[in-house]
């Protein structure tokens, strides 16, 4: 017992410092290469700010700390999802909340120039439309989901809905104007540098109140490891944690496709790889560890993708598509 706890200790302690490393590391790396010794400099200095502190403080950690935001709350809503559906392959995504938020964009973005009007394309109004797409979504399967017992019977409507969806986008799509098109594929291939100081404060309220509802859902969350008919037994409120948990995952996996646009694998991944760094099933512990896993390996993407200057969405694809595997693979 003393020597799981010595490795649990050691893990996090471990996953804290990697993570503020990664951090430094993400602010030092870019079209301008700033050193480790500079970077930390540059953040404890006050005083008349010079071209490095400028670059990092007004461009560089702002995507820092999204990159941050974004991996941990991606990472906590797959650990949701894969224990409520009780599948390995569950995502933050199964809910159709990407796609709810694909369609609010894709119609902000392709669908207002086909009726004539002018859009104009700013941050928020992306963001805004992929909100509302997201919650129109949510809203639809949270009064399904007061009907229907059976968790698998919501997993297969929200794969429904985001095939619908899907199809009423390629609509969209082939109609659209070339402008309008390049724009959405853009949103579609994810970016975390898009989301300035006044937004991030809006992220990092959504992501702040969904990990808090994670965390009032952890005690439910250990009894659906065993199954809802167990966690009703113990004498658990089906409704009400389906609606806390669906809530949080919204949340979480809604915000950032908002802001960042549909960022893959993180959250199907990272749960995977939390379990076995740790190997634990308590909710208690993987929590907080997939906190810090999520945020190390979207600030290490995000260090890769400025280095490669490739889309953060193909980093994280040719990352996590492997780890999918050994888990297909190894559950047979």
């Amino acid at each position: 017992m003393k020597s799981s706890l010595s490795k649990t200790t050691l893990l996090f302690l471990g996953l804290s410092f990697t993570t503020l490393l990664l951090f430094i590391i993400d602010l030092g790396v870019g079209s301008v290469y700033i050193p480790f010794g500079e970077v930390i400099r540059s953040l404890m200095e006050q005083g008349e700010e010079t071209l490095n502190q400028q670059i990092i403080k007004d461009i560089r950690l702002n995507k820092a700390i999204v990159a941050l935001l974004a991996g941990a709350a991606l990472s906590v809503s797959g650990l949701q999802m894969q224990t409520l559906f009780r599948n390995p392959l569950a995502g933050p995504y199964v809910l159709g909340i990407s796609s709810g938020a694909g369609l609010g964009v894709a119609l902000f973005i392709l669908g207002v120039p086909l009726l004539g009007l002018s859009a104009s394309y700013l941050s928020i109004g992306i963001a805004g439309a992929a909100w509302i797409g997201s919650a129109i979504i949510l809203i639809i399967i949270g009064i399904l989901s007061q009907y229907i017992k059976d968790i698998m019977v919501i997993l297969i409507l929200g794969m429904m809905f985001s095939s619908g969806v899907s199809a009423i986008v390629q609509i969209l799509q082939f109609l659209s104007h070339d402008e309008s098109l390049k724009s959405y594929v853009i949103w579609t291939m994810g970016s975390l540098g898009e989301v300035s100081y006044s937004q991030l404060w809006i992220l990092f309220i959504a992501v702040f109140v969904g990990l808090v509802l994670a965390l009032l859902a952890v005690k439910p969350l250990n009894q659906l490891i065993l199954g809802e008919e167990y966690a009703v037994s113990m004498g658990m409120n089906i409704k009400k944690t389906r609606g806390i948990l669906f809530l949080s995952t919204s949340l979480l996996a809604g915000t950032v496709t908002a802001f960042c646009g549909p960022i893959g694998f993180i959250g199907l991944a990272m749960p995977h790889v939390t379990r076995m760094l740790f190997d634990k099933v308590d909710i208690r512990i993987l929590l907080p560890a997939n906190i810090l896993t999520g945020a190390n390996i979207l600030i290490f993407c995000d260090i890769i993708s400025k280095l490669w200057i490739i889309p953060i969405n193909a980093v994280t694809s040719l990352l996590g598509i492997p780890i999918i595997i050994f888990i297909i693979l190894k559950n047979r």
